[in-house]
């Protein structure tokens, strides 16, 4: 185990013992899929708990129906366990090894504190290479950062980000499925279908849980406007390059252009996801999770928020003088977010989507 400090080992231990008593109870067996993949295993070692532990959606329905939930004296929490270990092994898989820490060092502070930094930096650098590119009224973006210059920045952190999330995944696939039947289309498609439906957040009925006889179906909707406005803009990204480099139609583009349209719907979906989720987490049982990821949890929530609110008013005052800070503050959010992808909560979906799939070839076998 490459981080196999005493917390690590304490957290992999108490959920062995979490896991055996609920092999033994069966009680919730209905509730998700983490019971029925539970149910396949006698022991369970670091490999099965990994697994059970992303798979794992904390709707806290168990946590509630469990009869030695504490204050029984065996405390069973099984969404405050699996989340404990969830984060290890976010640590555990991350490339490269040594950025593992970062995981715990998360915080709202330290995430504006970085978009600060990175923003300074631009600002300086934009004003050494082109004093008078920070006074743009045109709307013209690469007046003031060079085409070249964007594209270099922004391709040369994403495919640091792309090679750290793969290798990540990678390490993390390697440990919970190293042998035994392979995945097909099918099993691909069942797990797709069940992460972008989060059809396992609310699993014994419509709405999610917040407490004891509380259900609201916020939290999935949020998740849902932070997931799909994430993707709309990345298609905005997309498509936005696809007219600069294929078609040669520059920007800036009209109010009623695809790349305009798909940005602002998303925009907009990341405006209310991130701040609904924010809202929604400060009022839920805090026994439905970890208190020590708050920090994690959060900083990537304002990461969100920040990156599309900087995006739209930019996008609504591109034609005024200010547009040319207005762009560095927000390339500065977006560089930000985009190096804390792999060492943040963003992982937790990619991590949840592989163990779905594992799950749906444990089901067809």
């Amino acid at each position: 185990m490459r981080l196999a400090d005493s917390a690590t080992l304490a957290e992999f231990a108490r959920g062995e013992h979490v896991m055996t008593v609920c092999n033994a109870c069966r009680y919730c067996e209905q509730y998700c899929p983490v019971f029925p993949a539970m149910e396949e295993r006698v022991l369970f070692a670091k490999a099965d708990l990994t697994y059970l532990a992303n798979l794992c959606h904390n709707c806290g329905e168990c946590l509630y129906a469990c009869q030695f939930a504490p204050p029984h004296e065996f405390g069973i929490n099984v969404p405050q366990t699996l989340a404990r270990i969830r984060v290890r092994s976010y640590e555990d898989h991350s490339w490269p090894p040594a950025f593992g820490a970062a995981f715990r060092h998360h915080g709202v502070a330290t995430a504006l504190g970085l978009v600060g930094v990175l923003t300074l930096l631009m600002l300086v650098a934009t004003w050494v290479m082109n004093p008078t590119g920070l006074r743009q009224p045109s709307g013209d973006f690469y007046a003031v950062v060079p085409h070249g210059v964007m594209v270099s920045l922004f391709g040369g952190v994403g495919v640091f980000v792309l090679l750290a999330l793969g290798m990540g995944l990678r390490a993390f696939w390697g440990e919970v499925q190293p042998s035994g039947p392979r995945s097909t289309g099918q099993d691909l498609w069942r797990a797709l279908v069940d992460a972008l439906t989060l059809r396992h957040l609310h699993t014994t009925g419509v709405d999610c849980t917040t407490a004891e006889d509380m259900r609201r179906p916020w939290r999935r909707w949020f998740h849902h406007c932070t997931l799909y406005g994430f993707m709309l803009c990345f298609a905005s990204t997309s498509v936005a390059a696809i007219y600069h480099i294929v078609f040669g139609w520059h920007a800036p583009y009209a109010y009623t252009s695809l790349p305009v349209l798909l940005g602002t719907v998303g925009g907009l979906g990341l405006l209310v996801g991130p701040a609904g989720l924010l809202a929604v987490r400060r009022q839920r049982d805090p026994d439905l999770g970890d208190a020590e990821q708050k920090g994690l949890d959060e900083a990537f929530i304002v990461l969100l928020w920040l990156t599309s609110l900087t995006g739209l008013v930019l996008l609504v005052l591109r034609a005024q003088e200010a547009m040319g800070v207005l762009l560095v503050i927000h390339l500065g959010a977006v560089l930000a977010l985009f190096l804390t992808l792999p060492y943040g909560k963003f992982v937790h979906g990619i991590y949840r989507t592989a163990a779905l799939v594992k799950y749906a070839v444990e089901s067809r076998h």
